[in-house]
Parts: C-alpha cells; structure tokens; sequence
C-alpha cells in the first residue's frame, strides 16, 4: 500500500446484524467491488460478506491498520454499535460510493 492516504478502515456484514469482517485498503471501492465479486477474503466468500456497512478515513496507513487491529479485538456488541452510530438501518455503503461515480 501507499504511505499517503485516503486510507480505509471498514466493516462488512452480510446482513443487519449478522457476520461482520473488517479491513483497511487504499481504495474502498475496488476492495468492495473485490469482496462482492469473490475476489476478497476466503471468509468474506464463504459467508457472503459483501454489504459494506461502515468505513472510517485514515491519512496514513499505520493509523488505519492500528484502528483496524484495535476494532478486530472488540466484541460483537461494540463493532454492532459502531455501526449503528453511523449507518442506522445497515444500508450497503458501496451503493453509495457507486452513485459518486467512483469505481467499482
């Protein structure tokens, strides 16, 4: 990855409230598009993890990769509120960033 941001650090789930992977990339939305279209993680595959459900900026990459760490060793009830605090209903973020005209 580049040493300069945008950096992203990101959660997925594959419904509302169900299985949640985080992540951090350089570019959100070829990562989603990536996940969606099974070239993500063997988990994110398997479970059908594909909704992007929450995202956070970083300008350098070891911040993000340090909040990444630091929201992989929440428990479920933490990760579930993050969520809720920005993305109440759960809405599949990559739709959004699609309709900006960004790729993916």
């Amino acid at each position: 990855m580049r040493s300069r941001g945008p950096f992203y650090v990101y959660i997925l789930a594959n419904r509302r409230h169900g299985t949640l992977y985080v992540g951090v990339t350089n570019d959100i939305s070829r990562r989603t598009f990536e996940h969606r279209t099974g070239v993500g993680a063997v988990f994110t595959r398997r479970y059908s993890v594909h909704r992007l459900v929450w995202m956070e900026p970083y300008d350098r990459v070891a911040e993000a990769i340090a909040r990444e760490k630091q929201i992989k060793g929440w428990n479920r009830a933490w990760k579930i509120r993050l969520i809720e605090s920005s993305n109440p209903e759960w809405r599949d973020l990559h739709e959004e960033l699609a309709g900006r005209g960004q790729s993916g």
